[in-house]
């Protein structure tokens, strides 16, 4: 089979590798779809992200879905032909943060195409994949883009959750990629009253608007919009920080309400914060990482249509082209979501 290996920056092959067996309670998935990620651009960009750096060749990817085509022994609830989509998390259940019902804090976590343990954990940008059948969620009458959408969405979930109670809320999402997009329908779906979003690029910002944001805002042509929300003691209860970059941060706490919550999602590396606001506004700083219970959770609310993930689904592109998916999921004035196609 065919899969997307990553050897070091910008060096991006796709290759053949064997085939794996099926054992007990696991599923070989036949992928159709799979997303590029942020983390993913990292390891193409970079060659790691922080002290994280490819030490092996390694398959990318963990946004994915596909079609069961054989199903191992004691596997119910699915069968050959279902659509599912496959969460890229494998928590141990025997650790300390598992008893503790942290799962996504598993210390023998197993996510796919990550570069953090060595050897390293080989990813699912492959044309077949065996999994865990309790990784898999039945997303039949989603299409495989959707289905494929799972991952980042629970990731979003995860962090509507870590902000509390939302409806009624006015929110703050400041980076409207991927995960700052879901965190507007997320927040939607939570019953926020009040959606603002910020970006640099009016692309983005209309996906933002069409998604569910109330008001946008173009902070690299326009800072002074974001500056008047922070008058008076400031206007909002929650903040979801998606972009990474402590250029952010600042303006967007200054426009937090006494007691509100921001929620850091961006993983940009270590920032500065503005520690004197945060006191002196009783601010809630709140980490957001992964997800566990909400992956199921994000396919049942986009099977109900409670959740329509379409409109970030800007690109799609051929196996033998996931390089140039890479470029074009790097370009912010014109990709959303680019997804890798290895059905075609």
């Amino acid at each position: 089979m065919k899969a997307v290996v990553i050897h070091a920056a910008r060096d991006l092959r796709v290759e053949e590798r064997p085939s794996e067996a099926v054992g007990p309670g696991q599923l070989r998935v036949a992928i159709e779809r799979g997303g590029i990620c942020g983390s993913d651009l990292h390891y193409y960009s970079h060659g790691g992200f922080g002290s994280v750096r490819l030490r092996e060749p390694m398959i990318l990817g963990h946004e994915v879905s596909g079609r069961v085509v054989e199903c191992g022994p004691g596997v119910t609830g699915l069968t050959a032909g279902d659509l599912v989509a496959v969460s890229p998390s494998r928590p141990c259940g025997g650790c300390a943060q598992c008893h503790a019902g942290r799962p996504n804090h598993c210390e023998n976590m197993r996510f796919y195409g990550s570069a953090m343990p060595f050897p390293h954990i080989q990813g699912a940008f492959r044309q077949e994949l065996v999994a865990n059948a309790a990784q898999c969620a039945l997303a039949t009458g989603l299409s495989p883009g959707e289905a494929a959408m799972a991952e980042p969405l629970a990731v979003t979930l995860h962090a509507a959750r870590r902000a509390g109670e939302l409806l009624g809320k006015r929110v703050l999402v400041t980076g409207c990629g991927p995960i700052g997009l879901l965190s507007i329908i997320a927040a939607r779906h939570a019953g926020a009253a009040e959606i603002v979003a910020t970006d640099l690029t009016d692309f983005t910002l209309g996906v933002a608007r069409q998604v569910g944001a109330d008001v946008t805002i173009n902070t690299g042509q326009d800072a002074e919009t974001l500056a008047g929300y922070a008058a008076g003691k400031g206007s909002f209860d929650v903040l979801f920080e998606c972009t990474g970059v402590a250029a952010a941060i600042a303006p967007a706490l200054a426009a937090m309400r006494p007691r509100g919550v921001a929620v850091q999602l961006g993983l940009g590396g270590d920032m500065s914060l503005p520690m004197m606001l945060v006191t002196a506004k009783e601010l809630d700083l709140r980490g957001s990482f992964r997800f566990h219970e909400e992956f199921a959770q994000g396919v049942a609310a986009m099977r109900a249509g409670r959740i329509d993930v379409k409109p970030l689904l800007t690109h799609a592109v051929g196996l033998d082209e996931a390089e140039q998916g890479f470029r074009l999921a790097s370009d912010r004035n014109s990709a959303i979501k680019v997804q890798i196609r290895f059905d075609a």
